[in-house]
């Protein structure tokens, strides 16, 4: 049997009776439970005509269940695909067009919207319970048992996509190895073990919830509280049971407001780790102070994996990403890509056996991201100090992260431009303490109209996913423009830079 993922999470479980999942309100299930449900549903996924390299789109809420769908398609050599369940069914199009899976699995509620809007596409269900759709009713009647697919560390295993700031989202090609080697990397920089029980409320389509907790996690062949989504009240009621969290930053900006947050509750914890989202450095203070606990702070993107974390050994640099992980190169670059120094602000820039293959059908795209010697073009602007840390201090593109989330500003500006009174728009991402950055709707009304902030968000209800949705609205009587007419975006979020407190 060749050496993949998923034979590597297989030597990592050693005794299989071993709690994996540990569910509210349901039992928990151990790795051999895991695997074999694994099993069944790799045999249900075959039986649909399911081959190595064929694309599954997965479009369910969080359950064990979902989870095991993911181990599914890696022991079969399907190539993963999950997407956001937000997303809307006209959203889908595009994905299901461009990725051109074999199989679509998507909730038992929304199979009747979805196949309206994607007619031909072979279609399973899974219960948001993850109990009950057509997946788990084959594979309740399947066998446990499946010769697995003899993938290799070059075969794809995942494809994610992921937005920029022109053009169509672009599905990030991640194999085997990229996801082994940082997995392994993660599991040392963080000393995971089996001793390990990870408190997981992050959704599990983002390579924040999915790779970095999922696969780090089976990895060391620790446990998992799986939460449905992230709530106050099942946090500090799980969290006496977990060694390990990792959240975005609106997380630990909630938590912090609830007074069940104390010293006292997570003095068993052994560590705390934030991404997705720049953490703000008062947050991390207020912590500290709070808990006796310093949040380690990493940074990575969809194409790379993690890139750098803060040390578990070692100072914590609030607003800092920490250092390289091994066996990953950073670099800063100027606008000729020539390496600057250190303390100069310029493009990060990195290489190492995390980094994805490429851009699905995008060989273009893809040439013009990497640098002839390898190194992948991030679009990130930073600095690294004297002692190695990394700081990132804005981006070279417009695309908003709000919540650990990615946010196209022209899909959301396309929409509110459509509506009958609006001249243009603008969607900037602004400093927000509870989401990172909040999306929020610059707006020029054409003269003469009345439109309010409450008609432009009603009109983008059921078109488009709730994250992206602006957190305010603000009207002006135009654009910020430079000399060659070209919206001014950066001035914006420094006038509007306190918009949210």
């Amino acid at each position: 049997m060749a050496e993949n993922l998923f034979s590597r999470f297989i030597q990592a479980a050693g005794d299989q009776d071993r709690i994996l999942l540990q569910p509210l309100a349901r039992d928990p299930i151990s790795f051999r439970q895991v695997f074999e449900i694994a099993g069944r549903f790799a045999n249900v996924l075959t039986n649909h005509g399911v081959q190595p390299g064929d694309r599954i789109a997965v479009q369910v809420e969080k359950s064990p269940e979902a989870v095991i769908l993911y181990l599914a398609c890696l022991r079969c050599g399907a190539v993963y695909l999950p997407l956001n369940s937000g997303y809307t069914p006209s959203e889908l199009v595009y994905f299901v067009s461009d990725a051109e899976p074999l199989l679509l699995i998507c909730s038992e509620l929304n199979r009747e919207t979805i196949a309206a809007a994607l007619p031909g596409t072979q279609i399973l269900t899974l219960g948001d319970d993850g109990r009950s759709g057509s997946l788990a009713r084959e594979a309740a009647a399947a066998p446990s048992g499946f010769a697995d697919a003899d993938s290799s560390m070059n075969d794809l295993a995942s494809i994610l996509y992921t937005s920029g700031t022109t053009g169509r989202s672009k599905g990030a090609m991640l194999t085997h190895g990229n996801l082994l080697s940082n997995a392994e990397s993660l599991r040392k920089a963080w000393h995971f073990s089996q001793k390990d029980m990870l408190l997981h409320a992050l959704p599990i389509f983002h390579i924040h919830g999915l790779f970095v907790g999922i696969n780090v996690t089976m990895l060391s062949g620790a446990g998992i509280i799986l939460l449905p989504k992230f709530d106050l009240g099942a946090i500090f009621a799980t969290l006496p049971g977990a060694t390990v969290m990792m959240g975005v930053p609106t997380f630990y900006t909630r938590m912090l407001q609830d007074p069940r947050l104390t010293q006292n509750a997570t003095r068993h914890m052994r560590l705390f780790i934030s991404g997705s989202a720049p953490l703000l450095a008062e947050t991390h203070r207020l912590w500290s102070k709070r808990t006796a606990h310093a949040i380690l702070e990493r940074y990575g993107m969809t194409e790379t994996n993690m890139i750098t974390s803060n040390p578990f050994d070692g100072v914590r640099v609030p607003g800092s990403v920490g250092m390289p992980l091994p066996g990953v190169e950073v670099r800063i670059t100027g606008r000729e890509g020539n390496s600057l120094s250190i303390g100069e602000i310029g493009m990060i820039e990195v290489r190492g056996p995390s980094v994805f293959k490429g851009y699905w059908r995008m060989p273009e795209k893809t040439a013009a991201e990497f640098r002839s010697d390898g190194f992948f073009i991030t679009g990130d602007l930073g600095k690294i100090d004297d002692r190695g840390y990394v700081q990132i201090v804005g981006r070279d593109k417009d695309l908003i992260i709000s919540g650990g989330f990615n946010v196209y500003p022209k899909e959301v500006e396309s929409l509110i431009d459509e509506l009958p009174n609006i001249e243009e728009s603008a969607v900037v991402g602004i400093p927000h303490a509870d989401f990172g950055e909040g999306v929020t709707a610059f707006v020029v009304c054409k003269p003469g109209s009345n439109v309010t902030e409450k008609e432009i968000l009603d009109s983008l209800s059921g078109r488009l996913a709730r994250f992206k949705h602006p957190k305010r609205v603000v009207f002006l009587e135009q654009l910020p423009r430079n000399s060659l007419g070209k919206v001014q975006k950066s001035l914006m979020r420094e006038t509007y830079n306190n918009l949210y407190g």
